[in-house]
């Protein structure tokens, strides 16, 4: 096999035919859209004067989820102009983590852009996050600034980058800002499901690539507000999945046995006082709820233990298919 042949690759287009692409300094833009049909031309033109003043190779993938407009017929009309424009129609909304996929999939740069439409950011800007790639970085993260949606949403984000940088260890000031850059073999090692595409940064930060942030101003418009209390839920859930895949994947029992730990100690201790309490005879106990307390602490310990030890066994099992580490290069 040639040199030229390994920086090249069979890949399917949005209708599904082959071509031949070589990926070396081709840069491939996945733009995540829903309900676009007023700003998909205007992004579009932005995007690709930019792209082409900097006489860069590359590809735009927009990936349509679902969306109730007339975005799609839009983005036909523009494909029908612009050959470098790929299409991916998602037969329903499927959220960012499946635009995001299905877009790398079909990708065929060696870097690889995500945009998302839920904010709205100056295009011309990406190029900035791609040359930090350039510095000897893996992954850049869109830091926008300064911010034009909602005081809310402000308030929201800081919230949560700060219990990001503080579980995660990676000091990011945006990290859910739906705007990367990353070299392909970053998405081909880093392992990602279902809503953790947000967490990316921190899952490459684990597997040692180096993940830095450049600002990216961010337009005015009409901007999704978050209120709803399940949401910030699934984002506290997602950054506990993260913590306990990033640093106890095979180890389960050091997280689910010390917490088991905690509660079997309260609950023991709760019950011996009970026990010295009625031998004293200073009480009946039989009626007392702190008598339960103690039980279901004893009960939820115990439990938290042994599905720590059933994790272990799993682990043991399948300890081989697991990989918790990334070679950078091996010299020989």
């Amino acid at each position: 096999m040639t040199s030229n042949a390994v920086n090249k690759k069979r890949i399917p287009d949005a209708v599904g035919d082959t071509a031949t692409v070589d990926r070396a300094g081709l840069i491939s833009l996945i733009i995540s859209l829903y309900n676009c049909e007023t700003s998909i031309k205007e992004l579009h033109a932005s995007l690709s004067t930019s792209m082409r003043n900097s006489n860069t190779r590359y590809e735009i993938i927009y990936v349509d989820d679902g969306s109730t407009d007339a975005t799609y017929s839009l983005l036909n009309e523009i494909a029908d102009t612009d050959d470098r424009v790929k299409i991916i129609k998602m037969r329903s909304s499927f959220g960012e983590a499946s635009t995001f996929d299905a877009g790398v999939k079909r990708a065929a740069g060696d870097t690889i852009v995500y945009v998302t439409s839920r904010v709205r950011v100056a295009m011309e800007g990406i190029l900035k996050l791609c040359q930090k790639l350039d510095d000897g970085y893996d992954m850049v993260v869109g830091w926008r600034f300064p911010r034009a949606d909602s005081s809310l949403n402000q308030i929201i984000s800081r919230l949560f980058n700060w219990l990001t940088r503080k579980m995660g260890g990676l000091n990011l000031h945006d990290i859910n800002s739906g705007i990367l850059v990353a070299k392909r073999e970053v998405l081909e090692n880093v392992p990602i499901y279902g809503s953790l595409n947000r967490f990316l940064p921190m899952l490459a930060h684990r597997q040692g690539y180096k993940v830095t942030e450049e600002k990216i101003e961010q337009l005015k418009g009409l901007f999704r507000q978050s209120r709803y209390l399940g949401e910030y839920l699934q984002r506290l859930l997602d950054i506990l999945t993260v913590i306990f895949l990033t640093k106890y994947s095979k180890k389960p029992i050091h997280f689910l046995g010390f917490v088991g730990m905690l509660f079997a100690i309260v609950g023991i201790g709760t019950n011996a006082y009970l026990l010295v309490y009625r031998i004293l005879g200073m009480g009946p106990i039989a009626g007392r709820p702190l008598l339960l307390v103690g039980a279901l602490f004893l009960v939820i310990g115990i439990q938290m233990i042994s599905i720590g030890l059933i994790g272990e066994m799993i682990i043991y099992t399948h300890a081989r298919d697991i990989k918790e580490y990334n070679i950078e290069k091996i010299v020989e």
